[in-house]
């Protein structure tokens, strides 16, 4: 049976993906410090629901603590690491940039250095469309610069990606980076705009509209997105390009993979579907753009086509959200 160490096993998408995983005939480790960003019952329950399969063990500590993540493969010796564990949140990145210094670069340093000592078939690590920053040019493409990122915590993830990418080169580590784009579905975060919405708009409350409704996102639907981040774990980077738009490094067994809808949807149209699911009108409180927040993101997935033969699952946008809510409802009794 192989084994995946999974970190952020309670979080949002390390919850979906070891489920998935779990589902596949997998033993999963899962590791998580269940911190108070958000409520930490709800990791709680997503750990609790995985743990109603005799295959996963949860650990309940700091993937920043020195040597915790190399003892836990030293004892398990898993085939694949992914490491999904981070400080999320843009407009959060403003107000405390410490934690991501501790939580994205610290962390993920920890996981390299157990990687080090113990190289799994594998190793897999979070990053962001947000890595793409200032860029205009639409859709993403791995391929392309980017160097100039809006926020900090946008920051911290691009130097993860260049952090692995030494370690891929200096001790051949199979390591591929997975830039997410806005993620949305059952057991979502609170913090996120969906979770949000859908709060407010069932008690009848206004909810903040940046950018006056005109930001454009590529909204992936989680259960889409964690299909192909499982199934990319059979594909790890060699030294044979798949195409002319791989991100293949010249230098490293290091690859960069957008994973996306493919597809752009203005933020308005979003908040649509949320009402539509609702039964109940939204009242917009419209806004200007915030700091930190780029107007527009939308994958290129080209590459990940390329990698897996196949395109991903494109749940449809109205019923993603329709599946969220039924969710909210029946977890918050709303």
């Amino acid at each position: 049976m192989k084994c995946a160490l999974v970190t952020g096993s309670a979080g949002f998408i390390g919850y979906h993906l070891s489920s998935l995983l779990l589902a596949r005939g997998w033993r999963v480790v899962g590791l998580d410090c269940l911190s108070d960003y958000y409520d930490p019952a709800l990791k709680r329950r997503r750990h609790d629901l995985l743990q109603t399969s005799g295959q996963f063990t949860p650990v309940i500590d700091d993937v920043s603590r020195p040597d915790l993540v190399r003892t836990l493969m030293d004892k398990h010796r898993p085939d694949a690491v992914i490491h999904l564990a981070a400080q999320a949140g843009v407009r959060h990145s403003i107000d405390a940039p410490r934690d991501y210094v501790q939580a994205n670069l610290l962390g993920t340093f920890e996981v390299l250095e157990a990687a080090r000592a113990h190289p799994p078939a594998h190793l897999l690590l979070a990053s962001t469309s947000s890595a793409y920053g200032a860029n205009t040019d639409m859709p993403y493409r791995e391929t392309m610069k980017a160097d100039a990122q809006m926020s900090f915590y946008a920051a911290t993830k691009k130097a993860t990606e260049v952090m692995a990418h030494s370690y891929a080169h200096l001790y051949g580590i199979p390591t591929t980076m997975f830039r997410f784009f806005t993620v949305y579905g059952p057991w979502g975060r609170p913090d996120m705009a969906l979770f949000k919405f859908t709060k407010a708009i069932l008690k009848g409350d206004p909810i903040d509209v940046y950018n006056h409704g005109k930001m454009r996102r590529d909204f992936t639907y989680v259960t889409d997105l964690v299909a192909g981040l499982a199934d990319l774990i059979d594909v790890p980077p060699g030294e044979t390009p798949v195409g002319p738009h791989d991100s293949l490094s010249p230098v490293a067994p290091h690859r960069i993979v957008n994973i996306g809808n493919g597809q752009t949807v203005e933020l308005g149209r979003f908040i649509d579907a949320i009402e539509a699911a609702t039964g109940k009108a939204a009242i917009r409180n419209l806004m200007d753009i915030q700091p930190g927040d780029v107007p527009a993101t939308w994958a290129d997935t080209t590459l990940l086509t390329d990698l897996l033969g196949a395109s991903l699952p494109r749940t449809d946008l109205d019923i993603g959200v329709r599946a969220f809510v039924d969710w909210y409802r029946t977890e918050y009794a709303a």
